[in-house]
């Protein structure tokens, strides 16, 4: 199937620590892949997590610090970096603001977006467990 998005089209989710616009989604790939648009705001995003998918950024503008099962990469324009399944990871943005694509195997990562989208702040956590989701102390 084709499937083509248009600058500024597509679907906006918020995840309460940047806005998720859907590029591509798993229905327009047979659930191989997913590709988002993520504008963050300077800061940390989320705790360091693993997930069950395997998924990339590749930097816009900004420019973000990517810590990766222990490893920490600074990713300007044109950096890009893939992330392993169940690899503990996260990332600070230290502009004002960053955009990036994060590219997704599997449907996984924009279900989660969808759920974390339509919730409150009390039930995130259990969001995140019931896909798979792990802080990692």
């Amino acid at each position: 199937m084709t499937h083509f998005s248009a600058p500024g089209e597509g679907p906006e989710l918020d995840t309460k620590d940047a806005r998720i616009t859907v590029k591509v989604g798993a229905e327009h790939t047979g659930g191989a892949y997913e590709v988002f648009e993520v504008d963050a705001p300077r800061g940390p995003s989320v705790p360091p997590h693993t997930e069950p998918w395997a998924k990339s950024f590749y930097v816009l503008h900004g420019r973000i610090t990517v810590y990766v099962d222990g490893e920490l990469h600074d990713l300007g324009p044109g950096a890009s970096i893939s992330i392993p399944a169940g690899a503990a990871n996260t990332f600070t943005v230290h502009t004002p603001s960053a955009q990036f694509l994060a590219v997704c195997l599997t449907g996984g990562m924009g279900r989660f977006f969808r759920d974390v989208d339509r919730a409150t702040p009390e039930k995130l956590p259990g969001i995140a467990g019931q896909h798979g989701i792990e802080l990692v102390p």
